[in-house]
């Protein structure tokens, strides 16, 4: 399931991160690789909030719909 429909403040593991290679790139700079921790902070407009690598960040749906949880 995308990281976008997870439920807000539950802990989940990636399973993948799909999309370009600068995409993919990107999101893996920014802590999201596969096998990693991430937990939903607050979901507003469609934006992710999350906690990844003890770092909060914002990421837009489509962002969000790229990693596999």
């Amino acid at each position: 399931m995308p990281l976008s429909m997870a439920t807000a403040g539950m802990s989940n593991r990636i399973v993948r991160v799909g999309g370009k290679s600068e995409i993919r790139r990107h999101l893996e700079n920014l802590g999201f690789v596969a096998g990693g921790e991430v937990t939903v902070i607050s979901i507003i407009s469609g934006n992710v909030i999350v906690n990844v690598k003890d770092s909060r960040v914002a990421i837009s749906k489509e962002m969000a719909n790229k990693i596999i949880i």
